[in-house]
């Protein structure tokens, strides 16, 4: 699946860590429901999905834990921080991802936050297992190794 920013969005929000503590085996798009208050403070740019998660409540596709700050200006009418947010998937999508969660070692991670090229907010999820610290050592030696390799080459030619 393409980036967001080739897609023509603009990333509010990424994920770094989760793709230094889990292989990431599966993409996919889903749309997130929101309160206007809570996009607004997002096209200001400010969110976090440090330490969050999408998993099942009463049936549906949650995500747990992702942190978007309130609006200042909406005063009375201000969201909760870190409730529960409802992501818009297909039916087939939400049982197969569920299918998938129910599998020992296998967890739903928010990779980014972005708007679309319509501007509407959507999360990248992926279908992720979690590394050991040996892999974690080994993603670090191969990456460390592809920018010396670069450097080289563009020192020589």
């Amino acid at each position: 699946m393409a980036s967001p920013k080739s897609r023509g969005g603009r990333v509010v929000a990424q994920n770094r860590r989760a793709r230094h503590d889990y292989f990431i085996d599966d993409q996919l798009e889903a749309g997130i429901m929101l309160d206007g208050s809570e996009v607004k403070s997002l096209r200001e740019g400010r969110a976090s999905l440090q330490d969050s998660y999408a998993g099942e409540m009463k049936g549906e596709l949650y995500l747990f834990n992702a942190y978007i700050p309130e609006y200042r200006q909406a005063s009375q009418f201000n969201h909760e921080t870190k409730r529960p947010r409802k992501l818009l998937v297909h039916r087939r999508e939400m049982n197969r991802l569920l299918g998938a969660v129910r599998r020992e070692g296998v967890t739903l991670v928010p990779l980014d936050i972005h708007f679309n090229d319509r501007g509407i907010a959507k999360i990248e999820l992926g279908i992720a297992t979690g590394k050991k610290k040996h892999d974690k050592r080994e993603t670090e030696k191969k990456r460390s190794w592809e920018r010396e390799k670069a450097r080289l080459l563009r020192e020589k030619g």
